[in-house]
């Protein structure tokens, strides 16, 4: 992976984790513990976890949440490091909304707005996503989001989005640990 980013400066990022195939909640588990087990990436809260209807072909409901992470990595490392917790832990990308082992998006970068191929933050389509932003909406009540939107602007359901249940309390609390996993290879 490149662009490790020695010498930068910390970065407040928000990641999205979700999953809908095997043991959902450990397979969403062991994406934080590889997200934290390599440099320039540190956990620093955790949503809840939700219970989600899914988006596409008929497949199992997913498990969502949020992360907030400190990083000195640039937005497409952090990018790369994302991909490559998804090829370890299996994932496979064969049919778009699909069911997925594990699905790591990144959300927010600081405030920065970045368009490179293959790399768009604020992520394009996470206004339009509940599972998304009832998670986030826990760590951050006004994150960016794509077009300069803000949350308090979008029209959310006053007793919660359908098809959203909380499932369980947030990963960084399931196993308290102090994020010093093994490292990835």
């Amino acid at each position: 992976m490149s662009g490790h980013g020695e010498g930068r400066l910390s970065v407040k990022a928000y990641l999205a984790l979700g999953s809908n195939l095997g043991d959902r909640l450990a397979t969403l588990q062991r994406a934080v513990d590889l997200l934290a087990a390599g440099d320039g990436v540190e956990i620093v809260r955790c949503s809840r976890v939700y219970q989600t209807d899914p988006v596409g072909p008929p497949q199992p409901d997913y498990l969502n949440a949020v992360l907030e992470i400190a990083t000195t990595l640039s937005p497409r490392a952090l990018l790369e490091r994302c991909l490559f917790v998804e090829n370890e832990m299996g994932r496979v990308r064969a049919e778009r909304w699909g069911p997925r082992t594990v699905d790591i998006d990144l959300l927010t970068y600081g405030r920065e707005r970045v368009e490179e191929p293959g790399l768009s933050v604020p992520h394009p389509r996470m206004h339009e996503r509940a599972f998304v932003l009832v998670p986030l909406a826990e760590l951050d009540p006004d994150p960016p989001l794509p077009g300069g939107r803000h949350l308090g602007s979008l029209a959310l359901p006053a007793d919660g989005p359908a098809g959203i249940r909380i499932f369980a309390p947030p990963l960084c609390l399931l196993e308290p640990r102090l994020y010093s996993p093994p490292t990835v290879r």
